[in-house]
């Protein structure tokens, strides 16, 4: 069974405390569903059109298990304390090779 990978960018960070708060929520959330953070932080080199821009990398067992975290209590409280408006990011969801 393939890996899967939520990979997010933060085009912009308007409320740092917001997002440390999410952080805090969905820290355990993620971890409860098998989720690895294996990336983040803020790029030390960027080539080509790569855009100098926070990212995130969470490792999960299964493309199920990455999409399912995203509705669970936890992980929707987390979002709720972000708000809608704290940060601007682009999240995908990817599943590995074998």
């Amino acid at each position: 069974m393939a890996k899967a990978y939520w990979i997010n960018t933060y085009r912009s960070i308007s409320n740092p405390a917001a997002l440390a708060a999410y952080a805090k929520l969905a820290a355990p959330s993620i971890a409860a569903a098998g989720g690895k953070m294996l990336v983040r932080g803020m790029p030390a080199k960027t080539y080509e059109a790569g855009l100098n821009q926070r990212a995130v990398v969470i490792e999960f067992p299964s493309l199920q298990q990455a999409l399912a975290v995203y509705d669970t209590p936890g992980y929707q409280e987390a979002l709720k304390a972000l708000g809608k408006d704290s940060v601007e990011r682009d999240m995908r969801v990817v599943e590995g090779l074998d």
